[in-house]
C-alpha cells in the first residue's frame, strides 16, 4: 500500500506541474502579450524576460513539490495508523 501511496504521490506531483506550467504560460502570455519563452537559446526573446519566466517556473515547481511531497507522507502516516488500529 506504501508503494502505492507513493506513485500516487508521483502522479500527482506530475499533473500538478503540468497545469502549473500551463498556466504559467497562459498568465506569462497575458500579462506580455508575447508567448511564454519556452527556448533559452531563442535570442529574439529577451534574457531578463527569459530569466524572469524561469524563476517563476523554478518557484511554482518547488511549492508542487513541497505540497506533494507533505501531502504523500501525511497519507503514509494516516494509513499507519490506521493500520495500527485495525
Amino acid at each position: 500500500m506504501n508503494v502505492l501511496i507513493k506513485l500516487l504521490g508521483t502522479l500527482a506531483g506530475m499533473g500538478a506541474g503540468i497545469a502549473a506550467n500551463k498556466a504559467l504560460e497562459s498568465i506569462w502570455s497575458k500579462s506580455t502579450g508575447k508567448p511564454a519563452p519556452k527556448d533559452a537559446t531563442n535570442l529574439e526573446d529577451s534574457l531578463p524576460g527569459v530569466i524572469l519566466f524561469a524563476l517563476a517556473g523554478a518557484g511554482v515547481g518547488a511549492v508542487i513539490h513541497v505540497l506533494t511531497q507533505r501531502t504523500t507522507k501525511n497519507a503514509l502516516v494516516k494509513l499507519q495508523e490506521t493500520a495500527s488500529e485495525v
